[in-house]
């Protein structure tokens, strides 16, 4: 990547890059607006900037891809990038993309399991490293259980809910777009529902990256602005826009948008006790390091700066 050739000099670690990649995710409309409309291809061409997409079918993948370079910018849930930055991953969250509720326990249409405590000892499908594993984390946790007390069956998203609809597991850790189309094409139920359990969507930037080119994260939030808005003012052809792109009939699609909410795009005080709260319990569950600092590492997650210089941004918390 152009700039990045560790020559030493200053003039060389800030030139831009020739190449700017960003994931798109199945549960990031935005993302998938953005590289339908081509704006960023638009306003990078100018200066000679070409943009690459990258599928992430799940946090997990959206992490090893930022992690890897493979990626500039990723989509994750908080909770998910919480993981990533105390395992080390030098990465920044800087814009919320997604306030969704696209998490929930689900079982089969005719399963006997009714509440979180009838899990105990069944077999449980998630995706390590995303926000439906922490969400199922958090369940048990709340119900008194813990990962131990199940079988885990770790698998990505589309896998997981085949698995469920096959008869393979007795629940799943669901995810939208599938969890929607689980719903409404096989009649999969959502036993166990807790909006405030979804850890928002966030887009997350290569710390080094936005430490050496500041004024394309710039660019790149503004064209995510250019997104939002269009999604809000255009629900209909939002719906169409996931639908075409993630290959879902309409009612899924619509399905998954009903629990989606654009509203807020910087991070506050709900957010950032969502993230830690989610955190205590990735440490107690040891999914992080036992001797982790949740709340500093929150800090370090998050840098609101760059979104709260979009003229639409509202709320923004400076993190103390």
């Amino acid at each position: 990547m152009a700039g990045c050739s560790g020559s030493g000099s200053e003039k060389a670690a800030s030139a831009a890059p020739e190449v700017v990649r960003l994931d798109y995710a199945y549960y990031n409309p935005l993302s998938l607006v953005l590289k339908q409309q081509g704006w960023l291809e638009k306003d990078l061409a100018q200066q000679n900037i070409k943009v690459e997409w990258v599928l992430s079918q799940g946090s997990n993948k959206a992490l090893e891809f930022l992690n890897g370079n493979s990626i500039d910018f990723g989509s994750t849930a908080g909770a998910a990038a919480l993981i990533g930055r105390a395992n080390g991953n030098p990465l920044k969250a800087i814009y919320i993309f997604s306030k969704p509720e696209w998490t929930a326990l689900v079982t089969g249409k005719n399963s006997t399991i009714k509440t979180v405590a009838d899990l105990k000892g069944k077999r449980v499908v998630a995706t390590r490293g995303t926000d439906p594993y922490i969400f199922l984390l958090r369940a048990l946790d709340q119900a008194g259980l813990s990962e131990k007390d199940i079988e885990l069956i770790p698998l990505q998203h589309p896998d997981g809910r085949a698995a469920l609809e096959k008869g393979d597991v007795d629940a799943w850790a669901g995810l939208d777009p599938h969890m929607a189309k689980a719903e409404l094409e096989s009649g999969a139920r959502l036993f166990y529902r807790n909006p405030d359990f979804n850890s928002y969507g966030v887009l997350n930037v290569r710390a080094e990256f936005a430490q050496q080119h500041p004024a394309l994260v710039d660019r790149v939030l503004a064209a995510y602005e250019q997104a939002r808005q269009w999604a809000v003012l255009h629900p209909a052809e939002l719906k169409q826009t996931l639908a075409t792109e993630a290959k879902l009939s309409e009612a899924v699609a619509a399905r998954q948008l009903e629990r989606t909410d654009f509203t807020n795009i910087t991070f506050g005080a709900p957010q950032v006790a969502t993230i830690t709260a989610a955190g205590d319990v990735l440490k107690k569950s040891g999914v992080i390091e036992p001797g982790t600092d949740v709340a500093k590492t929150v800090k370090d997650l998050i840098d609101t700066s760059f979104a709260s210089k979009l003229p639409t941004a509202t709320g923004a918390t400076a993190l103390k």
